[in-house]
């Protein structure tokens, strides 16, 4: 079956310039220097929107409005009979196809045990949406005990690692464990294990060993490294020219910018998108990106989850193996590259998870963090039969 590659909504990312590099990085950038001095609050007066910028942000606009679905009726109060059936019709059979071009996880468990076994399975979780649930505030976006249970069990089985927007220090705040590995602001700030991955051997410069909050060794890769003080300026100025709107909330994930618009009203959307616009004016060497209600700026590098798949797969020593099935569930845009990146070859499973049907790269779908912890349980029973099968058999076979 041939699986598309389209998104649900544009992709608002500017296309990174390519090297030879393996990373992607720019090789004639100079080492950062503000552009024009330092870019202070106290100095930085937002600029009024002229042609080409109303131009952009009512670009953004439509995108921030398909990407994040208002939660109301489908139809008003009101309206014509013949046309809401028509309506419901087609969401039904939009449901339909999405069900059968991207089935279950959950009903299609057994077709995917039946491929994963003799295999080494890899698992790669997303955290926001994925193990934990979607909230209007992100600083209270807690796991579960039940979830944080259930993931600790699936890393005693297989390798498991966290690739999330959020910075690596907070994903592991909310998580808790020392049995994964981590991957904050879209892969760009990965401890994974130590390893001699090739990414990293080609770029020595945004690697270092060290060790974690609990003395556990590691390697350090970030290939963004060079963006820091980029990023604490960017996110001190959107903290200031936002700070008159409503709702609107900034967080610094050290390698990139989120600005969050879940609690904006939408007639506030297109300040937020201006605000946007007057960074990247600014800053030519920052790209913008949008998950669910929320707009990122980013290093302008060739790097996302899909690389850091591919390159926590490296340091494992689990590339280019046919005995190796690694699995990604996620449920943003983001998680887009990490589904492409397994879908090439059929080297693994892409899961989304998502409520409602969408275009996108992965094999199978979840609803919610709810299945998702139901798939993961599933996973660690069926992984204990087998390894307990394999013992019955040895024991026969030495009778």
């Amino acid at each position: 079956m041939d699986f598309e590659s389209n998104h649900s909504s544009p992709v608002l990312a500017d296309p990174a310039s390519t090297n030879s590099s393996r990373l992607g990085i720019y090789s004639n950038l100079l080492p950062y220097s503000p552009p024009g001095g330092s870019l202070s609050s106290s100095k930085y007066s937002r600029k009024k929107p002229g042609k080409l910028d109303e131009v952009c942000s009512s670009g953004w606009l439509d995108a921030m409005k398909s990407s994040s679905p208002p939660r109301k009726k489908l139809f008003k109060d009101g309206s014509d009979t013949a046309y809401s059936s028509w309506m419901v019709m087609l969401a039904l059979l939009l449901i339909i196809c999405h069900a059968f071009k991207h089935p279950s996880a959950l009903n299609s468990f057994e077709e995917i045990a039946k491929f994963a076994k003799n295999k080494k399975i890899a698992m790669f979780l997303d955290y926001d949406g994925t193990l934990s649930p979607i909230v209007d505030d992100p600083d209270n976006a807690f796991m579960s005990d039940d979830m944080r249970s259930v993931v600790k069990n699936v890393a005693k089985h297989f390798p498991t690692a966290i690739i999330s927007g959020r910075s690596r220090y907070k994903v592991y705040q909310l998580v808790g464990l020392t049995e994964l590995y981590y991957a904050g602001s879209h892969g760009m700030d990965i401890l994974g294990p130590v390893g001699k991955a090739s990414m990293s051997n080609d770029h020595p410069n945004y690697t270092e060993s060290t060790t974690d909050q609990q003395g556990k060794e590691g390697n350090l890769f970030q290939p963004a490294r060079e963006f820091v003080p980029m990023i604490d300026e960017v996110f001190r100025t959107l903290v200031e020219n936002t700070k008159g709107i409503e709702g609107a909330k900034v967080e610094n994930h050290k390698f990139c910018v989120s600005v969050h618009f879940r609690n904006v009203d939408e007639e506030n959307w297109q300040p937020i998108a201006q605000c946007v616009q007057d960074i990247l004016d600014k800053y030519p060497r920052l790209r913008r990106t949008h998950g669910r209600k929320v707009l990122e700026v980013r290093p302008m590098i060739d790097w996302n989850k899909g690389k850091a798949v591919e390159f926590l797969l490296e340091s494992l020593g689990l590339s280019n193996r046919d005995d190796v099935l690694p699995i990604y569930i996620g449920d943003d845009l983001s998680d887009e590259d990490a589904f492409k990146v397994l879908r090439e070859g059929n080297r693994g499973y892409g899961i989304l998870v998502s409520s409602r049907p969408k275009e996108t790269s992965a094999v199978y779908s979840l609803k919610d963090p709810k299945e998702v912890m139901k798939f993961l349980s599933s996973l660690v029973t069926w992984k204990k039969v087998e390894e307990g099968g394999c013992i019955l058999n040895n024991r026969r076979t030495i009778l």
